[in-house]
């Protein structure tokens, strides 16, 4: 059987340097370029030298472990024996992730049983598994797995990032409580432009049994001007609070926001609780997320003092009423 050389050293060049680059991605390593395609060749090389039946000692766990260490060393550097070891973790799991789908790619693809057996070969009585396939083959079914891999990553670290500014709201109007959870928002600059009020954003269908069905309709389609205009045609209990907001949407068109005027809210955050009665709640018709995470967005200036004692804010803030 010929053995091209050239074209296996190629080939594991371009496989260590895929998964050298996702390791850094993984670990938000800036990787250079000359020092990836050094620790590249090192493994090509392993692998080359592997083929020559003297340097069988080339198969032992301790040198396969030191050859890839080797490879992360002059990929990255050292740093420090923590940051090593989680970036070996890294490079051990993306190897694995790649290899995992290689081989569920090439199970998938089979056409029935008798591509199965012609994998298998008894030897001695012990099964051996042999999988050919092509060089396309190998290269699509290894992007594909480090693709997949990125995208769990990428959507794993969203998930974290936004569940570190989720907090709990509390929105008190008279003698009810409402209560969501929020994304605090840092990007959200909405005031009332008279007032200065600092504007938070819930989903209207929050209040879906106290608003009627035909403004949650026109609040949906962003129609609220026209609300505005038959506001008399139906009573709302909370219409003296009702304020509308001007904003600019997505297209820069200016638009209003129906938003009502709370006796207070409360958010708690990390063992810390803010109250604040200087602010307003805008009425959003949509979902602010598709998978329901949160359900208001909170203005930054909401979060900024906590209180000393919650308990007592509270009952002072219902006593005080609007102020």
């Amino acid at each position: 059987m010929a053995v091209y050389v050239d074209v296996m050293f190629v080939r594991e060049l371009l496989v260590d340097g895929g998964l050298l680059l996702t390791t850094a991605w993984a670990r938000n390593i800036r990787a250079k370029p000359w020092r990836v395609l050094a620790a590249a060749s090192v493994g090509a090389s392993y692998v080359v030298l592997m083929l020559f039946p003297m340097l069988s000692v080339l198969f032992t766990l301790v040198v396969k472990l030191g050859i890839s260490m080797l490879m992360l060393w002059i990929a990255f550097g050292y740093g420090s024996i923590q940051h090593f070891l989680r970036t070996t973790a890294a490079f051990y799991a993306v190897n694995f992730v790649a290899a995992g789908a290689i081989i569920g790619i090439y199970y998938l693809l089979m056409q029935g049983s008798g591509e199965v057996w012609r994998t298998i070969a008894f030897v001695d009585g012990s099964m051996h598994v042999e999988l050919k396939m092509s060089l396309i083959y190998l290269f699509a079914a290894f992007c594909i797995g480090l693709y997949i891999y990125r995208t769990v990553l990428t959507q794993r670290r969203e998930r974290e990032l936004v569940q570190t500014h989720l907090a709990d709201v509390i929105i008190h109007i008279e003698n009810q409580e409402f209560r969501c959870i929020g994304l605090i928002d840092t990007g959200n600059q909405l005031y009332d432009p008279l007032s200065r009020t600092p504007v938070m954003v819930v989903e209207a269908a929050l209040w879906q049994n106290e608003l009627p069905p035909s403004w949650l309709q026109s609040i949906r389609e962003a129609e609220v001007d026209r609300l505005v205009a038959g506001m008399g045609e139906e009573v709302f209990i909370w219409q003296h609070r009702l304020r509308l907001i001007p904003y600019r949407g997505v297209n820069r068109g200016s638009q209003f926001m129906l938003a009502l005027k709370p006796d207070f809210v409360r958010i708690e955050r990390d063992g810390c609780s803010y109250v604040a009665k200087k602010v307003l709640i805008g009425l959003d018709g949509g979902k602010l997320t598709a998978d329901s995470s949160y359900q208001a967005i909170i203005h930054p200036a909401l979060v900024q003092t906590p209180q000393a004692d919650v308990k007592q804010e509270t009952e002072k803030t219902t006593i005080i009423g609007e102020g």
